[in-house]
């Protein structure tokens, strides 16, 4: 699981269908589109780490595994940290608990930028590991903001009083602390297979429900 190119296909698969489902099962509930489809993305971005297995396993051609990598890399250091906030803001209705969302959406903006001007000059690798796959992009004072970035995709969710959220930012938080501590090199993967597994339950929570979630004050 996300330990093996099976893991990310057969993984990713079902989250994506997690998510469809959730998707077809809002019950009119639109304002929780975003976040039901949240594990379609996710899952697909497993999906894609597949083939940049199969690339440094030798079973596709470079072209398609290093342009895998930087699908890969994108979605997850580029697109996330300003998705993820921006989707919680979008979401939340109150003005008073979005704007104390409203300062994520600008850090996940700047380190977006930052991360993704590292990728541009850094030429980001891919290497086998020890039952993950470690990328490495060229970022200088990496620790710093690593943990930029754990603010700016876990802090909304915390700051955003619907509960969901709060267990999904809190499951993260701890996740890629974790993560971080016992293998640096394999952050990148091994935590975005467990944002996908815990999107995935956000989402089978939204099917399952039978009223509506309410958004604390």
């Amino acid at each position: 699981m996300c330990f093996s190119p099976t893991g990310d296909l057969v993984g990713g698969a079902v989250v994506v269908g997690i998510g469809i489902d959730a998707c077809l099962h809002l019950k009119r509930r639109f304002e929780y589109v975003a976040i039901a489809a949240l594990p379609i993305a996710l899952g697909l971005h497993q999906i894609d780490e597949t083939f940049v297995w199969w690339w440094l396993q030798g079973h596709v051609g470079s072209g398609v595994g290093e342009v895998a990598m930087w699908i890969y890399l994108v979605f997850a250091l580029v697109v996330l940290p300003v998705l993820v906030p921006l989707m919680v803001f979008l979401f939340m209705r109150r003005s008073l608990r979005r704007w104390r969302v409203a300062p994520f959406v600008v850090l996940g903006i700047v380190v977006s930028g930052i991360l993704l001007e590292a990728m541009l000059v850094g030429h980001p690798e891919a290497r086998l590991g020890a039952y993950h796959l470690a990328y490495t992009i060229g970022l200088r004072h990496g620790t710093f903001i690593i943990g930029l970035y754990i603010v700016a995709t876990c802090g909304p969710m915390l700051a955003s009083g619907f509960r969901p959220m709060v267990w999904f930012g809190a499951a993260n938080l701890v996740a890629v602390i974790v993560l971080a501590l016992l293998c640096a090199s394999g952050f990148t993967s091994l935590w975005c297979f467990y944002a996908a597994l815990v999107g995935g339950a956000v989402a089978l929570h939204l099917r399952l429900m039978n009223r509506p979630l309410r958004v604390q004050v």
